[in-house]
């Protein structure tokens, strides 16, 4: 290969191979792996068709085919996050259609029919029980309008009359439920449940209870977690055996329960998370091989890492083992009993449905994300940075410096920093392959992802950090990033900039308004008025700030003060604003309101709004968008010159432009 002529320009304005376009039109989203006898079945997203969920299914003999009609779109709207769209056992698969949010069956040789009328209602994390021909799932009753919307499980008949009905609610009484699972003879139902004002990895419960013939549960009791246990993925042994991850600990590990015995072991302890936040339905880190085989993943200091557990239960004994791969991120697990197939990630690879040989630790690709073929010289590798929190504790952050063969920056020169703030507050940074940082990297700006205080991976203790310091520690955790950065020479103090969205969008605003350390942000779907997020969203998160902030009312004044709306006197940056008009978890009159304030104070400020796109962009022609006028807006407000021909963002106030 012919070495590359090197140029000499300023970082930030280096000419890039990797586009928008290219991210926007680029891979697959691949989810949800299940298998089905000699069937392996997952859900991809595709970009060509506005992000729609497709189910497919790969044969024994490698044959993979689209399972549904096109006209189905298989998601979720439960939590309005969604997941556990759709299940499937000898064939029988029934799903979740997001156009109405029905339930339907699809059998081999005929068309899907419904099995739930049309109403206001939604269903997800469903469970087949072909023996009692029903499906128990999680449903979401939005029959009273204004009033809060009302959860429970429910079974649902695989064969329904001509009025098929809306399920028949088994379970109820609890503001919420998931994870309904039979056991293999049939006899048993398990379940996670939780209350306001907590979510559940603060604390929940996980309930098993006999199925009599109709579908009705006898005798429910109460096998682990509480108020301050977290409980996750319950999964059922081929010998009746129940697994299950919990964090009475301090950390989510695994363990076995026998139901006869009504007692429970830990399989493995040690200071790793074997589980992470269930924002989603049917997530999960492991997959039971056998009755003697667990094979699954846990965080290292954010690093994921993939093991094998063999379990001896009669002597109580449980071995882990690590699995070397080049993957760093895993997730959707599933196994036949021969092999485990999951999506796995990492730094150079984009995500995969991959096979694991259980013999030789081997990998297979049963389906690629298919995104773009980059040149690995414009990759730039994460690189883990361990940084001091403001109260001496430890804090964890993944670095990626600039990173172009063809350009390097004036010796006199620092680069350009974006800060990325990650949603949740309870998810994390990922080390795994992110084309949206390389676009950045490749045209020299260095990216950091901060796994800030209340990230998950680091025990229960580091996810409590943010409780009631939301908008606090999670923004001096950012700030104290960056300036590691700065103190190292890797970035340059006076051109430091923070992204995030949803939450993480929260965590941007509070750190433009409330710190001194970012000269310019860009908030995605961002919250701005606590108090309006209280009232104005969806059930799942409504009385999430409540542990973030304090409780309401009692400290209103805490949640006025935490909220940027009401802090424009401390606002002295520019900001560009992105969201969808049809977001239901963000509201737009989040964004539009402090758009408005700052526009009034006189500041540079930009505004995107998008219709038909909800918490997060799917068109690929918005994306684009999105990722190109950040990039402008950025640029211009630190006097870069991008190489790229960008259709210009209109910055009102902004006095100087740079061409």
């Amino acid at each position: 290969m012919t070495k590359p002529t090197v140029h000499l320009r300023p970082y930030g304005s280096w000419a890039s191979p990797i586009s928008a376009a290219l991210i926007a039109n680029g891979g697959i989203g691949l989810s949800e792996c299940r298998f089905d006898n000699d069937n392996l079945y997952w859900l991809e997203a595709r970009p060509a068709d506005d992000g729609k969920r497709i189910l497919v299914k790969l044969d024994a003999q490698n044959n993979l085919e689209d399972v549904l009609p096109n006209s189905f779109d298989v998601r979720s709207r439960v939590h309005e996050f969604g997941g556990g769209t759709y299940d499937v056992k000898n064939g029988v698969i029934v799903f979740s259609n997001v156009f109405n949010q029905r339930i339907w069956k699809s059998e081999p040789g005929t068309e899907p029919v419904p099995l739930t009328s049309k109403g206001v209602y939604r269903y997800a994390d469903h469970c087949l029980d072909l023996k009692r021909r029903l499906v128990f799932t999680v449903r979401e009753d939005h029959t009273f309008g204004s009033q809060e919307v009302i959860n429970s499980i429910v079974a649902v008949s695989l064969d329904p009359s001509e009025h098929p009905g809306f399920g028949h609610v088994v379970i109820s009484g609890r503001d919420f439920y998931s994870s309904p699972r039979v056991s293999p003879d049939g006899k048993h139902l398990v379940w996670i449940s939780w209350n306001h004002p907590r979510m559940p990895w603060h604390g929940c419960e996980l309930w098993i209870a006999e199925i009599d013939q109709s579908g009705n549960i006898l005798d429910p009791k109460k096998i682990a977690g509480g108020v301050d246990e977290s409980v996750f993925q319950p999964e059922w042994l081929p010998n009746g055996l129940l697994t299950y991850v919990s964090d009475v600990t301090g950390f989510w590990n695994l363990y076995v329960h026998d139901v006869d015995a009504r007692s429970s072991q830990i399989m493995i302890e040690r200071e790793n998370d074997f589980g992470v936040s269930q924002w989603f339905f049917n997530l999960n880190t492991y997959a039971v091989v056998s009755n003697d085989l667990i094979v699954c993943t846990y965080s290292d200091k954010g690093l994921w890492r993939l093991a094998r557990i063999a379990m001896d239960h009669s002597n109580k004994a449980y071995e882990l083992t690590d699995i070397e791969t080049i993957y760093t991120e895993f997730r959707s697990f599933t196994s036949d009993g021969k092999r485990v197939v999951l999506h796995a990630a990492g730094p150079e690879d984009d995500g995969a449905v991959v096979s694991l040989d259980l013999t030789d630790n081997s990998f297979s690709v049963l389906r690629s994300s298919a995104a773009p073929s980059v040149d690995p010289r414009f990759i730039s590798k994460p690189e883990l940075v361990t940084f001091a929190t403001a109260n001496g504790d430890d804090g964890y952050a993944f670095y990626y410096p600039p990173t172009n063969p063809h350009f390097i920056g004036p010796n006199d020169e620092l680069p350009p920093l974006l800060v990325k703030s990650h949603g949740g507050p309870a998810c994390s940074a990922f080390s795994s392959y992110n084309l949206l940082f390389q676009y950045w990297t490749s045209r020299g700006y260095a990216v950091l992802d901060v796994n800030y205080s209340g990230s998950i991976g680091f025990g229960r203790e580091y996810r409590k950090r943010i409780d009631g310091q939301w908008g606090v520690v999670d923004v001096s955790d950012c700030e104290l990033a960056a300036k590691h950065l700065v103190a190292e020479g890797k970035a340059d103090l006076e051109r430091l900039a923070i992204t995030g969205g949803s939450s993480g969008g929260y965590t941007s605003l509070c750190a433009l308004t409330f710190g001194q350390t970012f000269k310019a942000g860009a908030v995605h779907f961002g919250i701005s008025d606590l108090n309006m997020i209280r009232t104005g969203t969806h059930k799942f998160g409504s009385r999430y700030p409540e542990s973030l902030i304090g409780p309401y009312p009692e400290q209103k004044d805490l949640w006025i003060a935490r909220s940027p709306i009401n802090n424009m006197h401390r606002l002295a940056v520019p900001v560009i604003f992105f969201q969808g008009l049809d977001d239901r978890i963000v509201p737009p009159d989040q964004t539009e309101a402090m758009v408005k304030a700052i526009r009034q104070k006189g500041l540079p400020v930009s505004y995107i709004a998008y219709e038909d796109e909800r918490h997060g962009f799917k068109k690929p022609e918005n994306i684009i968008r999105t990722i190109e006028a950040e990039y402008y807006f950025v640029s211009q407000i630190f006097g870069i010159v991008p190489a790229d021909v960008i259709e210009p963002v209109q910055i009102e106030n902004l006095k100087i432009t740079v061409s």
